[in-house]
């Protein structure tokens, strides 16, 4: 017996339908929760909890322990709190935002450049991780709930190595944002690289590292991974893609400080749609950059997910 519950699966391309089990799974979580409030209450909605239960293979009280450990450590770091200004000096030389254009499936894109490393503090490189990963769901359609990682290892060198920022990352993604991640492409990785990752790997569960794939520029049947994902006259060029508009920190900045507004108002359960005259009225400076962002988020969520809501002009 099935129930009519459609959601997303993990790799976010196709929707399914919950059995009555996975249903009943869902609402016993809800109960060994208890009662929830505040932000928590916004976080846990049946899509949230049913990530934790794919996570731990659908066991109800592994996934509701991993969701509760998400719970204490969302109230201790307050992640939706965090502001632009807050992480600005991070994203400084673009070694990590997210891009303008989304994959074939909607999917948000987040560039990394590890050569464009700016800060020695692992510390403030996960904050500004964290803040990226939040606008990153905020700006899913809303069939959407997973993410493409595209990492550029143009200039990569050894200094730009670090296994505690690494083991750091894995941690707070794998615990604190499971079944987000679509898919990581790893573009052009030297080959000094390879011990790296095999150190590296086993700090990943296995469907995780599993989502990781090496493409290189002069491999065909690499490259077909980027093709068969992206719109290549929209891609960055850094990636095999025709797109030349590079990334520009002030047009960026400008961006994100309107998607904080956003985050306010959707975890205070304000309406998104009461900042539409202050938008268009915002510098024209990141006109084209919002369209293109909400080019494929024109329909509201209905599953409690945080997200933006915006149309075709911006709004």
């Amino acid at each position: 017996m099935s129930l009519n519950l459609e959601v997303p699966p993990s790799n976010g391309c196709e929707k399914v339908i919950l059995s009555e089990e996975q249903h009943m799974k869902i609402c016993e979580v809800r109960r060994l929760l208890g009662p929830l409030s505040g932000t928590s209450s916004i976080y846990c909605s049946d899509l949230s909890i049913l990530r934790y239960l794919r996570a731990r293979n659908w066991n109800v009280k592994k996934a509701t322990k991993m969701l509760k450990a998400t719970l204490k450590w969302r109230s201790e770091y307050k992640p939706e709190e965090i502001q632009w200004d807050e992480v600005a000096h991070e994203a400084e030389t673009g070694k990590v935002y997210c891009a303008d254009c989304k994959d074939r499936h909607g999917r948000t894109v987040i560039v990394m450049r590890p050569c464009r490393q700016n800060s020695k503090t692992v510390k403030g490189q996960i904050r500004y991780l964290v803040y990226c990963m939040e606008n990153a769901i905020l700006n899913l359609p809303s069939n959407q709930e997973s993410m493409i990682w595209l990492v550029d290892f143009k200039d990569f060198d050894m200094s730009n190595i670090s296994l505690k920022a690494t083991k750091e990352t894995a941690h707070i993604l794998q615990e604190h944002y499971p079944e987000r991640l679509g898919l990581a492409i790893l573009y052009n990785a030297p080959k000094f690289f390879e011990p790296f990752w095999m150190v590296a790997k086993p700090f990943l569960e296995t469907k995780t590292a599993n989502k990781v794939k090496f493409v290189y520029s002069d491999d065909v049947n690499s490259k077909r991974i980027i093709e068969d994902l992206f719109d290549m006259d929209q891609l960055e060029s850094a990636f095999g893609g025709n797109n030349n508009v590079g990334f520009n920190i002030t047009k960026y900045a400008e961006m994100m400080k309107e998607d904080d507004k956003q985050m306010r108002c959707s975890w205070s359960a304000v309406n998104p749609n009461s900042l539409a005259s202050e938008k268009a009225q915002s510098s024209g400076l990141v006109g084209s950059q919002i369209t293109n962002r909400s080019e494929s988020s024109e329909n509201e969520r209905t599953d409690g997910d945080i997200h933006i809501t915006r149309k075709a002009d911006g709004n």
